[in-house]
């Protein structure tokens, strides 16, 4: 898909997730993280308190491999989810897909730098078609990236497609959270002080004004929990982590 050229001014402003078309989200998704690599990996984890460390360690621990050994890591970015399940599970082959070059690099080095390159590749691909038979892994996982598809339950039916009867999906995604006292902490720290952080450590500030309004608009945890349902994810598991401000939804792929 052709998109402008990439703006690496300070200065652009990004427009709202809401009432923009499928193409301009995709163009600016990927302008955005094709921008950010280089710094990505310690804002996340400053933003963050450290806490995204434990939130995918959290979900690696519930994950198991039982038919093929293979684990898919949709939207990897930098591969820290790939990274920490091969880390947990030795036995284990890990695939990560992108659909943002840039974000790729920083990854791989991370793997060679671990000594993991034998056990986990990175691919660029789109989660809209991903490029693997059916009943290819036993588990798929995306971490913070199902907000920036557009047709997400496109995203879902496509992750189900690839696991095995039986297998598992594990969606890591921030959300508003529904404690009154951490709303009103929650949307201050999203539109104050993660934009006047970004504007200090962030040559793409801009970025972190599309991050705080994509997690404020993602559906919240029962309007999320049905489409997972529509997917085919009948009876998805959620758990709240650090006061509601990130859940992990499960679902599993009936068998055939």
């Amino acid at each position: 898909m052709d998109t402008d050229p990439i703006d690496k001014s300070n200065s652009k402003r990004y427009p709202p997730v809401t009432g923009i078309g499928r193409d301009e989200h995709v163009g600016m998704v990927r302008e955005i993280f094709a921008t950010i690599p280089k710094r990505y990996d310690l804002l996340n984890h400053l933003l963050s308190l450290r806490r995204d460390l434990a939130w995918r360690r959290f979900a690696v621990r519930r994950m198991s491999f039982f038919n093929t050994f293979r684990f898919l890591d949709v939207a990897t970015g930098t591969a820290d989810l790939a990274i920490e399940a091969a880390r947990l599970n030795p036995a284990i082959q890990v695939t990560g897909i992108d659909f943002v070059r840039e974000m790729l690099e920083p990854g791989r080095q991370k793997i060679t730098d671990r000594g993991l390159a034998g056990r986990i590749r990175l691919l660029q691909a789109d989660a809209m078609t991903l490029p693997f038979p059916e009943g290819s892994f036993d588990a798929v996982g995306i971490a913070f990236g199902i907000r920036n598809m557009p047709d997400r339950l496109r995203a879902l039916r496509e992750m189900r497609r690839v696991l095995v009867p039986g297998g598992r999906l594990f969606v890591l995604e921030m959300t508003f959270p529904r404690n009154r006292f951490w709303q009103g902490f929650f949307n201050l720290y999203l539109n104050r002080l993660l934009p006047a952080l970004a504007r200090l450590l962030s040559e793409k500030p801009a970025a972190y004004h599309y991050l705080a309004d994509s997690i404020l608009h993602f559906p919240g945890p029962r309007a999320f929990m049905s489409l997972m349902e529509k997917a085919g994810f009948p009876n998805p598991e959620r758990h709240s982590l650090t006061f509601g401000i990130t859940a992990l939804y499960i679902g599993r792929r009936p068998q055939d």
